[in-house]
């Protein structure tokens, strides 16, 4: 099922209040998205804070994303988790609520081996009937899918994508090499998204998205269209905030700059803490210079 997703999907914030989830922001976060370009949206990824959220947030929060999106994009669902089983759960549960895919990270704290992520995966994929995309990102979980799993992988009808947030560009080739014509890959480093996209890669699962949906979904479409030149022009132009948004731990500077923008209140579960005085005006520049309206 290759071309699932080709472009840019946003890692939606998801807005709080005090008390719970803010749907009015949200509403108005996804339509800022749609009518900007997105070709996805990533719900209740790492970005989403989907870890201090209950389960009935959580259900509440897909439950929400898909009637208000109404198949204008598509949905995708971030289900991992460090247990199996709870992975299932939470994956069946998104295809009944109305997911169009799934985001599955690898697990975390309880790491496994390649042999166990084979079987983990496979698992899952077995338990649903829509698209899964495989997350690696090591400097979350501590532990990296390797090629050859990749590759272990690539013909479940199920498995369609890599989200590749390891930065190892020379394993990524290796990977594109033995399983390009198998799986999508998306880039999961919004300032690696040109050299992603040139190795093969058919996206991002973008950060950055969040503020910038138009520009960053031009990013990769300028590439598909061939004008390689506008793509990096595109990623050098916003690689200041892009390295502005990852100067905290993510999502604590997104959802700050969000906040800047007016799309929702500063307001992070713990252990997410505010940003510092200095790196939070740096990001307020960068917003500025990039061209959006700050609060």
């Amino acid at each position: 099922m290759l071309n699932f997703l080709k472009g840019s999907a946003t890692a939606m914030i998801t807005p709080f209040t005090k008390d719970g989830v803010n749907y009015d922001a949200f509403a108005r976060m996804i339509e800022y998205q749609i009518e900007n370009g997105t070709d996805a949206l990533v719900v209740l990824g790492t970005t989403g804070e989907p870890a201090t959220m209950t389960e009935e947030e959580r259900d509440a929060v897909i439950r929400f994303t898909v009637d208000k999106v109404a198949g204008r994009v598509k949905v995708i669902i971030g289900s991992g988790s460090n247990c199996t089983a709870h992975a299932v759960e939470t994956s069946v549960k998104a295809e009944k609520l109305g997911a169009d895919g799934l985001l599955v990270v690898t697990p975390y704290y309880n790491k496994t081996s390649q042999r166990g992520l084979v079987a983990m995966y496979t698992e899952i994929a077995d338990s649903v009937n829509i698209p899964l995309i495989l997350y690696n990102v090591p400097s979350r979980t501590g532990m990296n899918i390797e090629p050859a799993t990749y590759a272990a992988l690539a013909d479940h009808p199920n498995i369609v994508g890599i989200k590749e947030a390891s930065g190892n560009f020379s394993k990524i080739a290796e990977t594109m090499a033995l399983v390009g014509d198998k799986l999508d890959l998306y880039s999961g480093n919004d300032d690696q998204i040109a050299p992603m996209l040139a190795l093969g890669g058919k996206g991002v699962i973008s950060v950055l998205s969040n503020v910038l949906p138009a520009e960053t979904s031009r990013m990769c479409h300028a590439f598909f269209e061939g004008n390689t030149r506008e793509c990096t022009e595109l990623q050098y132009k916003y690689l200041p905030l892009t390295n502005a948004l990852f100067s905290d731990v993510n999502p604590i500077p997104v959802k700050e700059a969000m906040a800047m923008l007016g799309y929702c209140a500063n307001e992070m579960r713990k252990p997410l803490f505010p940003m510092e005085e200095g790196k939070k005006n740096h990001l307020r520049e960068e917003l500025i210079k990039a061209g959006l309206a700050v609060k």
